[in-house]
């Protein structure tokens, strides 16, 4: 996987958090791209849920009034 180019930011963090991860050996920058990483995707996630909310709703009335579509065609 190819890395992406860096770009330097300063962030306030807990101190005790910043002593734990020296401690620990972490590599603070990363531990904190990851967290920003997941932050962002869990973001996009619930707003794609709510812009697609009436579609899902629709999608399970059907189910729920007509069933599965071929579901007789499963076989499990």
């Amino acid at each position: 996987m190819a890395q992406q180019p860096r770009k330097a930011a300063n962030l306030s963090l807990d101190e005790g958090l910043v002593s734990q991860a020296r401690e620990l050996q972490i590599n603070i920058s990363r531990a904190a791209e990851d967290g920003i990483a997941k932050a962002i995707k869990a973001e996009r996630e619930r707003l794609w849920r709510i812009e697609n909310a009436e579609a899902i709703r629709l999608e399970n009335e059907y189910v729920e009034k007509h069933g599965l579509p071929f579901a007789k065609y499963r076989q499990f």
